[in-house]
C-alpha cells in the first residue's frame, strides 16, 4: 500500500508540472564531458547576465550627474566677486567662476558619453533612459551654455565700455542666448523621435550635437578667460592687448553662439569622431594626429580645446559647401565630355 501511495503521489506532481518527468530522466543520465562543459558555460553566461544587471542602474546615475554638473554650471556662473562666505570651495569658485562653469560643461559631456557607453555594455537601451538623457542634455548643453555667455558678456562689457552699450545690442544678445536654448530643445526633440538604439547607428549626427555645441560655447569662454586673467604671456605680451584681444572674444561670442545653435536644427551632416575615426584599424597618420592633439591638450589645453570645437562647428558647413562645389561642377563639365 505505500508503494502504491507513493506511486500515486508522483503521478500527481507529473501531473502538475508535465517537464518533471523528463527532468528525472535528464537526473538519471550520465552528462558526458562535452555535455559537462557545455553546463559550465551556460550556468556562467547566466551568472555573467545576472552581474549586467545588476548595473542597470549606473547609466541613470551616470545621466543624472551629466544634469547635475549642468545645474553647477548655471549655479557658479552667476556667482559673483561680493559674495561673502568662509567656505573655501564656495570662496575658490567665486574667484574662477566662469573658468568653472565652463569646466562643469564639459564634465558634463563625460557624464553625457559616460551613460551611453554603459547602457549599451548592460544590454539595457530603453526609451526611459533616451528621455532622461534628453531631459539632462537640455540642461547642460542648453541652459548652461547660454548663461554663461550671458554672464560673461554681460559681465565683460560692463567694465570694458562702462556700461555704454545701447539697450537694443544686450537685449539682441539676450534673445541670441534664448534662441539658443530653442534650437537646443528642438534638436534633442527631434533626436529623440528619429533615435535607434545600437552603436552601428551613431556614425554620424543630422545637425551638430547638443554637446559639441555647447563645447564651442564654453571653449570661446576658456580662451577668453586665459586671455584675461594669465600672467604667463605678460612676459612678452603687454596686459593692455591681451585685454583688447579678450574683448574681441567676447564680442565675438554671441556670433558663436548664435552660429551653434542655427547649426544644431540644421540639415547638415556631422562625422561621430570617436565611432567614425579612433575605432577599428587605423594607419600610422592618425596616431599621429591623435597623439599631437593629446601633446597640445598638454601644452595649452584650453586653446586647444577651443579652437578644436569651433573647428568641429565649421567642419560641417564647410563640408556641406565642398560637397555642393563638386556638384556643381560635375554639372558642368558632364555635357562637353559626352560624345559627339
Amino acid at each position: 500500500m505505500n508503494e502504491l501511495a507513493g506511486t500515486d503521489e508522483a503521478e500527481r506532481r507529473d501531473e502538475g508540472d508535465p517537464l518533471r518527468p523528463r527532468r528525472r530522466r535528464l537526473r538519471r543520465k550520465k552528462l558526458t564531458p562535452e555535455q559537462r562543459e557545455h553546463k559550465r558555460r551556460r550556468i556562467r553566461r547566466r551568472g555573467r547576465r545576472a552581474y549586467i544587471r545588476s548595473v542597470y542602474s549606473l547609466p541613470s546615475l551616470a545621466t543624472l550627474g551629466n544634469a547635475i554638473c549642468g545645474f553647477a554650471a548655471i549655479y557658479v556662473s552667476g556667482l559673483d566677486f561680493n559674495t561673502a562666505t568662509t567656505d573655501a570651495w564656495t570662496h575658490f569658485f567665486v574667484q574662477y567662476h566662469f573658468l568653472a562653469a565652463a569646466y562643469l560643461i564639459f564634465i558634463a559631456m563625460l557624464f553625457d558619453a559616460l551613460d551611453g557607453r554603459l547602457a549599451r555594455f548592460a544590454r539595457h537601451t530603453t526609451d526611459f533612459g533616451g528621455q532622461l538623457d534628453s531631459l539632462a542634455d537640455v540642461v547642460s548643453f542648453g541652459v548652461a551654455p547660454a548663461i554663461l555667455g550671458l554672464q560673461v558678456f554681460h559681465d565683460f562689457t560692463a567694465e570694458y565700455f562702462h556700461s555704454q552699450l545701447p539697450p537694443v545690442f544686450t537685449r539682441t544678445v539676450w534673445a541670441i542666448a534664448a534662441l539658443y536654448v530653442s534650437c537646443a530643445a528642438i534638436r534633442l526633440a527631434r533626436f529623440n523621435v528619429s533615435n535607434e538604439h545600437g552603436e552601428q547607428h551613431h556614425f554620424s549626427f543630422l545637425g551638430l550635437p547638443s554637446p559639441g555645441a555647447a563645447a564651442v560655447v564654453a571653449g570661446w569662454v576658456l580662451i577668453q578667460q586665459d586671455l584675461l586673467g594669465t600672467s604667463e604671456h605678460a612676459t612678452f605680451i603687454p596686459h593692455g592687448a591681451l585685454y583688447n584681444v579678450s574683448a574681441v572674444f567676447v564680442l565675438l561670442l554671441p556670433l558663436i553662439t548664435l552660429g551653434a545653435g542655427l547649426l544644431m536644427v540644421s540639415a547638415i551632416r556631422y562625422p561621430h569622431l570617436v565611432n567614425r575615426y579612433l575605432r577599428g584599424r587605423r594607419s600610422i597618420g592618425s596616431l599621429l594626429v591623435v597623439l599631437v592633439i593629446a601633446l597640445l591638450l598638454v601644452v595649452v589645453h584650453r586653446y586647444t580645446i577651443g579652437f578644436g570645437t569651433l573647428v568641429y562647428m565649421l567642419w560641417g558647413p564647410l563640408g556641406w559647401a565642398t560637397a555642393r562645389m563638386r556638384r556643381k561642377t560635375g554639372v558642368a563639365v558632364a555635357p562637353s565630355t559626352r560624345p559627339g
